[in-house]
């Protein structure tokens, strides 16, 4: 699964993920993108997972991008702790998606195989999700 080499901390505060993104809203590298209508963290298992739909479905033509990364650690504590006593180790990685981010672009395949492979992927994540395409205006 995917996760950074190295942080700084090892069990940092949760970021915020309400209100729209600042960055990675547009269509960079490829003719179609899955883009985020929520925000909410969406862990590495969940993005490995589209990324399997995503090559699967369009038979490894093109090329898949993967816009987000997971930077953000996330903890637990164990079962049938009493509260307290600190923070829990850490679990997992989580990605911080905000409203309007861009999740996955697909370049060099079939229109219509790329629409429904990221229309498949979103129902992979825990968010809602709309499959944009890129305009020949925006293209120029």
């Amino acid at each position: 699964m995917l996760q950074p080499k190295r942080t700084k901390y090892r069990r940092p505060h949760r970021l915020s993920y309400e209100g729209k993104a600042k960055g990675g809203t547009k269509l960079e590298y490829g003719e179609y993108g899955l883009v985020a209508l929520e925000g909410a963290y969406i862990t590495d298992h969940q993005i490995e997972a589209a990324r399997i739909v995503l090559s699967r479905t369009t038979s490894r033509e093109g090329h898949v991008y993967i816009r987000i990364f997971p930077h953000l650690a996330r903890t637990k504590k164990p079962a049938e702790v009493r509260m307290g006593s600190g923070k829990g180790a850490p679990e997992g990685w989580a990605a911080v998606v905000e409203e309007g981010r861009i999740l996955f672009e697909i370049g060099g395949a079939n229109p219509e195989n790329a629409k429904r492979a990221l229309r498949i992927a979103g129902y992979k994540l825990p968010i809602k999700t709309k499959v944009i395409a890129r305009d020949d205006k925006e293209a120029k």
